[in-house]
C-alpha cells in the first residue's frame, strides 16, 4: 500500500493549527500513536465550553474500505476533514455552533488537585515519573541556590509529595 496524503505528521499538526485558528479555536490538542495493529490519532478541540474529540485509525479507515497504513494518513484524514469545517464556516454555509450541534461533546474532565495544578499540569499525568521529571524541571529555578526562595521551593517539595501520594491513592483503588 502507498502512503495517501503526501507530508509528515509535523507538517499535519502545523495545518491542524492554521485550521483551528480559521476556526476561531484557541485550545486544542492531538495526539498520534504507532503500534503494531496500526495507528491511531485523535484532536481535541475546546469550543464553546465543551471539548470534541475527533479519532482516527487504520483499522478505522480498513472498515470504511479506505485501506490507510502509514502512521500520518489517519491524522492528515482528521486534519483535512477539519479543514473541510473550517471551508464551510468561511464560506458562510454554517457556523462551527451549527456544525458542531450534533456531535457529542466529551463529559467535563474531574478537576484537577491543587498540587498537580501548583507542579504546571492541566490534567493529571499517567506516571509518577512524569511528576518526578516536573519536578527536578521546577526544582532547577526554585530552588534558593538557584535564584528562588525557600518558601517556594518547600511549597514546591510539599506539593511534589502530594502528588506523590495521590498516584499512590489511585493506583490502589
Amino acid at each position: 500500500m502507498r502512503k495517501q496524503y503526501s507530508g509528515t505528521a509535523e507538517d499535519f499538526e502545523k495545518k491542524l493549527g492554521r485550521v483551528m485558528e480559521r476556526l476561531g479555536v484557541e485550545k486544542y490538542q492531538c495526539d498520534w500513536t504507532q503500534g503494531r495493529g496500526g495507528s491511531s490519532c485523535w484532536v481535541e478541540m475546546h469550543y464553546g465550553g465543551s471539548v470534541y474529540r475527533f479519532e482516527n485509525s487504520t483499522a478505522k479507515s480498513a472498515a470504511c474500505g479506505r485501506g490507510l497504513t502509514y502512521a500520518s494518513d489517519p491524522f492528515a484524514a482528521v486534519v483535512y476533514s477539519l479543514e473541510g469545517l473550517a471551508r464551510a464556516v468561511e464560506q458562510g454555509i454554517f457556523t462551527l455552533d451549527m456544525l458542531l450541534a450534533g456531535v457529542p461533546a466529551l463529559p467535563a474532565a474531574p478537576p484537577l488537585e491543587p498540587c498537580f495544578q501548583a507542579l504546571g499540569f492541566t490534567q493529571r499525568p499517567e506516571s509518577a515519573e512524569e511528576i518526578k521529571a516536573q519536578y527536578k524541571r521546577l526544582a532547577k529555578v526554585m530552588h534558593p541556590d538557584s535564584g528562588g526562595s525557600e518558601e517556594a521551593f518547600i511549597a514546591l517539595t510539599e506539593n511534589y509529595e502530594a502528588c506523590l501520594r495521590a498516584m499512590e491513592e489511585a493506583q490502589e483503588k
